[in-house]
């Protein structure tokens, strides 16, 4: 069988970007499509940046695809990952709902020929976590960006099950007990994680209500610019859960990056958080975010062992995991501060 040369397979995706665009600006050929490139892509989805040219100017967008997927029904959706047709459908009802999201042009059709997955517009900013808590351009969008994060999820708890795709229901005993399995697998034990996970049984909490959450809500998902928050990106791990969860995973220490007299993504304060979210229609329980940023920091620090291990099904090792895996120790500390405090 004859390999898929690299030029075949980007004509392959200019074939089925046509098509899928066709459908907003009809009549748009490949020579209408430039500057395609790769900004990412891991096992499955992948991330693109090209350029429409249309009668009216160029337009940036941004391509999001996992190759190897057909338009899957709702029945299949992942246990864990919403999957690319949920997150299109996401990202329309949390703009109508006013949260700031990229705009999503078109969502791929099995037609296209080209996988799961959506066109958006491109949203210019910075995401890199060590930036934006760093460069001296956004130093006026940091004393916002805490407030800006608050009434963005405000904005998400309002959006209505009824206008969303089937998304799977978390509360927290359950995602105890998810990532409790997820630690006995590894066959590792760790002190500060089982004393965790004592804390996390006896204090889980049972919200009132389950309503949207977004997943993973954190520095490093949210685009920036000298104004402050331009857009929430990243909604494949949103389900139905405990509104305070992504209020808790926010303030995790992890995605600080180094500042971590800033408990709110190392931009801002817990008081900045809670005050936009409260401004917005949201009731802050405090206790209930700290369980979540408990909870957080230790399903963070599985994560990172679990990347410490080889692979599954024997794929390579690499430096970048081992990088990774080495960080659990650093969600110890995190989870003593947290558990013991000083003082």
């Amino acid at each position: 069988m004859e390999a898929t040369t690299p030029a075949a397979a980007e004509s392959s995706l200019l074939a089925g970007l046509c098509h899928a665009l066709g459908r907003i600006a009809p009549g748009v050929d490949p020579g209408g499509i430039t500057q395609l490139r790769r900004l990412s892509g891991g096992a499955s989805q992948e991330t693109w940046s090209f350029t429409l040219q249309r009668p009216g100017g160029a337009q940036p967008m941004i391509l999001r695809r996992n190759p190897g997927a057909g338009a899957r029904p709702a029945e299949k959706v992942s246990a864990v990952q919403a999957g690319m047709a949920a997150e299109a459908a996401l990202l329309r009802q949390a703009g109508a709902a006013g949260v700031p999201v990229p705009v999503v042009r078109a969502a791929l059709v099995p037609e296209d020929g080209i996988g799961e997955g959506f066109v958006m517009d491109f949203v210019d900013g910075e995401t890199l976590g060590g930036r934006i808590v760093r460069e001296p351009r956004l130093a006026r969008a940091r004393e916002r960006l805490a407030w800006q994060c608050g009434q963005a999820l405000a904005g998400i708890r309002r959006i209505g099950r009824a206008s969303l795709p089937p998304l799977r229901e978390a509360d927290a005993a359950q995602e105890v007990q998810t990532y409790l399995a997820r630690y006995r697998a590894t066959g590792e034990s760790r002190p500060v994680f089982e004393l965790a996970f004592q804390w996390l049984r006896r204090h889980a909490p049972v919200a009132d209500r389950n309503t949207l959450v977004h997943g993973d809500f954190r520095n490093g998902n949210l685009m920036v610019n000298e104004d402050g928050l331009r857009a929430v990106l990243d909604w494949e791990l949103a389900h139905f859960g405990d509104p305070m969860e992504d209020l808790g995973w926010l303030c995790v220490n992890s995605w600080r990056f180094g500042r971590t007299d800033l408990p709110v993504g190392g931009f801002g304060t817990r008081e900045q958080l809670f005050a936009g979210y409260a401004d917005a229609g949201g009731t802050v329980d405090a206790a209930r975010v700290h369980f979540w940023e408990v909870f957080g920091s230790l399903k963070w620090g599985i994560a990172c062992q679990t990347m410490s291990r080889p692979p599954a099904g024997g794929g390579p090792r690499s430096v970048e995991r081992a990088a990774i895996g080495r960080r659990s120790s650093e969600t110890e500390i995190d989870l003593l501060n947290l558990l013991l405090p000083r003082g």
